[in-house]
């Protein structure tokens, strides 16, 4: 398999999986079919029963404390990079994400349920087909429907609402600027602090408290889009698009898009061609 191609996706039956410490930096979805299981995320408990999903953007702030024997689910964990790079930044998901934190759990019907695990059961089983010409955008194609079903249900039940708190207020302003797309030229946190008349560390603290995330990490979701979109722009060469999103030097463009899409803007626009 080709380097360029490598993601590790995981799926399991597993309800343990869901408080993994390895799988820090992952997202973990979970499908419960049958009994039920608690846990605590982030020191807060939290009851998972028949037909309700389950989404942990950190798994290594879960500790599962009880199931049932019957219990029976489906579980499917993927690194959030990979997942958030096949979805526009201005979407559902950046707020939802947020709400899901504070409670990770969906409640859905049978049908609904049933959706989650065909969507599940679609990823698992091209899982091992790494050495297709096309693997990532395969699985990342895969992954879509299970995404924007998450979404659908998770709006139907729970339309993410911002508190008027100062802290939340502070985290709604901070996505606000980034939606404006201030990113494309400015990704330093100290520059959104000052933008909202707070310290660093005050926007630092806040964001992570607030969404379990870093300032960095919503950064990066919106930037990392904008790079995609101008990177898929044949007329543009690489220097240029390092200049057009204020990129100090080429070289430290390069290593952000390396670290990010997983290969090299060259070997990424290459990626784009078809392959013989």
């Amino acid at each position: 398999m080709a380097k360029d191609n490598e993601i590790k996706i995981v799926h399991s039956t597993l309800f343990q999986l869901i408080g993994s410490v390895k799988l820090k930096g992952w997202c973990v979805h979970l499908v419960c079919l049958r009994g039920e299981g608690s846990f605590t995320y982030d020191g807060r408990p939290f009851h998972v029963k028949q037909y309700d999903a389950v989404v942990i953007n950190a798994p290594q702030q879960v500790v599962v404390t009880e199931q049932s024997e019957d219990m029976e689910v489906e579980v499917l964990a993927a690194p959030h990079d990979f997942l958030s790079n096949q979805l526009p930044a201005n979407n559902y998901g950046i707020g939802g994400s947020i709400s899901l934190y504070d409670n990770p759990v969906i409640p859905l019907s049978e049908t609904g349920a049933l959706k989650l695990v065909q969507d599940i059961h679609n990823i698992r089983d091209r899982i091992a087909e790494t050495d297709h010409l096309f693997y990532r955008e395969l699985i990342g194609g895969l992954a879509l429907p299970l995404i924007y079903d998450l979404f659908y249900f998770h709006a139907k039940n729970r339309t993410p609402i911002y508190a008027t708190e100062r802290s939340m207020y502070v985290v709604k302003e901070l996505m606000a600027l980034l939606e404006s797309g201030r990113s494309k030229k400015y990704r330093d946190v100290a520059y959104y602090a000052s933008q909202l008349n707070v310290t660093t560390k005050y926007l630092s603290d806040t964001v992570r408290r607030q969404t379990g995330k870093s300032v960095t990490y919503y950064i990066d979701r919106y930037t990392v889009p904008m790079v995609k979109e101008y990177l898929n722009n044949p007329d543009l060469s690489i220097v240029q698009v390092a200049e057009e999103m204020n990129f100090t030097s080429l070289s430290y463009f390069s290593r952000y898009v390396t670290k990010h899409l997983g290969m090299s803007p060259k070997a990424y626009r290459e990626s784009l061609m078809p392959k013989r």
